[in-house]
């Protein structure tokens, strides 16, 4: 082994403590870089190869009643490659040993052969007897969260009658990745089921004979997605057609795509934080080294070492500490990938996801972990270059404090001569301290920040489920009905309060922005279900003015005072304009409200809702779920307590858990933080703390002195800490918000004291770990460092 590798042997080990420190901080960046590419890599794949295999249609075309041969018609258009139509309705599934009734969708498929698209997986059992109407096929999530198997019996309201089936098998399909109840914001396997049967039985059941109620297209290579829904909604606009729609807006293809979006935004703005602290602690770590190593250069140049073979020699520990580092990230990546995989399972009902590593991936982590550990070391590396053997052979000269600020004579009087050092230090340094402050300051930021983002999802919760929504179910009906209706569950026993509300599908644009989703109509003195300002206060609604939340506000680009056009589909779909009143306080989904009234006023359709909010005695509530069993208008149950629970699942595990990861890792990085810089105080010092040891000072005394110095860095940067988390939460906060829930930045006391307990207990370890070193340190081989 050459010289100069034995000795960067020994480097490496005399520095093993901050070499791990750094490691840990690159190993990081790269884990986050691996795992989260290889995540939106396999997501992607398995993604395009399932609605491959299935053929999952391109446009989805639902219509009130349309004839069969229309489907001719449609076959048409040109762009489109494949027309299948079928017959769609809600039911309520009724299961032994369950009070509340479970929302379903029925789907038609032939009667006997495959369909030509929005195929499905048989998983268990066997298709459905084509001549059989009482045969179904049950989706499998839904099936095994409730126990059933192929040839169980189950009952289901459709259409206002209940009916008996038998369960021939089961099945998932690429059009329910997720199984999330309409209106349901968390998918939740027992709450929401698919029943496909024959489209002969389904017809019959929803009086849809010869005729469909969804068309599925198939689009060309060369189609233009948009001039084909156009096309489409010219053939089936007299037949009430609600509109077409593309494969984005498909519910299910949102959930993922939101998710596969979320991680590539990650993937491409965390890592690089944690690389750019690792570059900054790399860059202390060797500069105290060349700096310490002075008198070793010289010697090594003296005796015929070339600048280009001593700064080769420093380079390679610096690409030993970052390629270390980077392997470790990289095969922890992978570890934690394929970790991830069984979260993403749990939500995302694939028939396989298996982890891909992408070695982009690999390359891009190591190729900027070692950039940015260059980029700290090349600044010293100069300092090598520079030096000549007869200057660097000599001891460093004194650094000149002739302009350093002195202590006051009442100040000098107070303290004692430890705390006079300390003081002295930082005001001799002040440039060396700032870069300490700065440093110790990131780490308070981060970890404020991410507690703040622990804290802003719990302010989520608590206003979408404890503040907006104050009922206790909600209830939804087949159709539109008169409002005097909701007398009959106001007259149920134990039900303590009713409120109507009204659902309307739209299309909500602004220029060429659009969105597709619903207006909700609430009672004038709502109290169930409120809109709120951003003080959470009750929003006035108008008579003929729309609320918007927040979030949608923000992608349609429109605010108060401005005018908004509404494309209703439903009942005779008018298009109309309303003015945008105010803006709505909204963390889940992207609601619109309007005043009952005068949303039916738009519909011509006074005195109807779709709905209704209801507070019930929670001593009764099993009562009440078995009388809703029985009523043939409703079409859907949703209990607040269990959506609220299925939301608090999907925060803590899968994707919403990653929030958990971050604060850990943002813990570490505070740690590693401090500790090299108590680290690196104590190597720059060791002289010097040797020499007041030499003089008389106690051991406690001279770790005063250093630990002193670690403290008042710690108190500045809280401060500074503070400010920067406080722009750092508001950007993490944007990073996980999605359409489906937006996370507020949530910046308060209880955050910011969290993170100053993170970092003073980080200063704490940091502060024993060198103090134990100090009470170890040889002093006569300290003394020996500069004669």
């Amino acid at each position: 082994m050459a010289p100069l590798d034995r000795k960067l042997a020994r480097d490496l080990w005399r520095i093993k403590g901050q070499a791990v420190a750094i490691g840990a901080v690159i190993a990081v960046g790269v884990l986050l870089q691996v795992m989260m590419t290889g995540l939106v890599a396999s997501l992607e794949e398995t993604r395009a190869a399932y609605y491959q295999r299935y053929r999952l249609a391109g446009i989805f075309a639902p219509v009130a009643r349309a004839p069969d041969r229309l489907q001719a018609d449609l076959r048409r258009i040109p762009g489109v490659a494949a027309v299948e139509t079928r017959v769609t309705g809600n039911a309520l599934v009724d299961l032994p040993g369950r009070d509340v009734p479970v929302q379903a969708r029925a789907v038609s498929l032939p009667d006997f052969g495959a369909p030509g698209l929005n195929g499905i997986l048989l998983t268990d059992g066997r298709m459905f007897a084509g001549d059989r109407a009482d045969e179904v096929v049950l989706l499998n999530s839904f099936a095994r969260a409730h126990g059933l198997r192929p040839g169980d019996s189950i009952s289901a309201t459709m259409n206002g009658f209940r009916r008996g089936f038998t369960v021939a098998g089961l099945a998932q399909a690429p059009e329910f990745l997720v199984s999330a109840a309409p209106g349901d914001m968390v998918s939740e396997d027992g709450k929401y089921a698919v029943i496909w049967m024959s489209r002969t039985a389904l017809g019959a059941a929803f009086d849809m004979k010869g005729a469909f109620n969804e068309a599925l297209v198939a689009l060309t290579r060369d189609a233009r997605p948009q001039a084909v829904i156009d096309a489409i909604d010219l053939v089936l606009d007299r037949y009430g057609g609600s509109g077409a729609y593309g494969i984005e807006d498909l519910v299910s293809n949102r959930y993922i795509t939101e998710e596969i979006g979320g991680l590539r935004s990650t993937s491409t703005s965390v890592p690089p934080v944690f690389l750019a602290v690792a570059a900054y602690l790399l860059y202390i770590v060797i500069s105290r080294l060349v700096q310490a190593e002075r008198g070793q250069i010289g010697l090594l140049k003296a005796f015929g070492y070339t600048d280009t073979e001593i700064g080769w020699h420093y380079f390679k520990l610096i690409l030993s500490i970052a390629v270390g580092g980077a392997l470790a990230g990289g095969l922890l990546g992978i570890a934690a990938g394929r970790a991830m995989v069984e979260f993403y399972l749990v939500y995302f009902k694939f028939p396989f996801l298996i982890f891909r590593v992408e070695p982009s991936s690999f390359l891009i982590g190591f190729g900027i972990s070692i950039l940015s550990a260059s980029a700290g070391g090349v600044v010293v590396l100069r300092r090598v270059f520079s030096l000549t053997p007869a200057d660097a052979m000599q001891a460093e000269a004194p650094e000149d404090f002739s302009r350093a600020r002195r202590l006051g004579p009442v100040l000098a009087r107070l303290l004692d001569q430890p705390s006079r050092m300390v003081l002295r230090r930082l005001t001799r340094q002040p440039w060396r301290m700032l870069g300490a402050v700065s440093g110790a300051a990131a780490g308070v930021a981060l970890s404020a920040a991410m507690t703040s983002v622990l804290n802003s999802f719990d302010d989520m919760m608590d206003l979408s489920f404890n503040v907006l929504d104050r009922s206790d179910v909600m209830v939804s009906f087949i159709h539109p009905i008169e409002a005097r209706s909701v007398f009959d569950l106001q007259s149920l026993p134990g039900v303590i309060e009713v409120e109507p509300v009204r659902m309307v599908r739209a299309i909500l644009r602004n220029g060429r922005d659009d969105y597709r989703g619903q207006v909700t109509g609430l009672a004038p003195d709502a109290r169930l279900f409120r809109a709120l300002d951003g003080d959470r206060r009750d929003i006035y609604l108008p008579g003929d003015g729309i609320i918007l939340s927040t979030g949608l506000a923000r992608t349609l680009g429109i605010g108060a005072g401005e005018v908004l056009r509404l494309d209703i589909r439903e009942g005779r779909r008018p298009v109309v304009e309303v003015p945008v009143t105010g803006v709505a306080e909204s963390l889940m989904g992207a609601p619109a409200y309007m005043d009952l009234a005068a949303l039916n006023r738009l519909l011509k359709e006074p005195l109807r809702v779709s709905g209704a909010y209801l507070r019930v005695d929670a001593d009764r509530q099993a009562a009440i779920y078995r009388a809703l069993k029985d009523m043939p208008m409703l079409a859907g149950v949703s209990v607040k307590a269990e959506n609220r629970a299925s939301m608090q699942k999907l925060m803590d595990q899968g994707a919403g858990g990653m929030r958990y990861v971050m604060a850990l890792i943002a813990a570490v990085i505070t740690f590693g933080v401090i500790y090299n810089a108590a680290r690196v105080a104590l190597a720059e010092r060791a002289h010097d703390l040797a020499s007041l040891r030499v003089l008389g000072f106690s051991r406690a005394e001279v770790s005063f002195v250093l630990l002193g110095e670690l403290g008042v860095v710690v108190l500045l940067a809280l401060p500074l800490g503070g400010v920067l988390g406080y722009g750092l939460a508001h950007a993490i906060s944007a990073g996980f918000s999605t359409d489906l829930y937006q996370v507020p930045a949530h910046f308060d006391a209880a955050s910011y004291g969290t993170a100053i307990a993170v970092v003073l207990v980080a200063a704490l370890v940091s502060g024993w770990l060198v103090k134990r070193d100090i009470y170890r340190t040889d002093m006569v081989e300290a003394l020996k460092t500069r004669e």
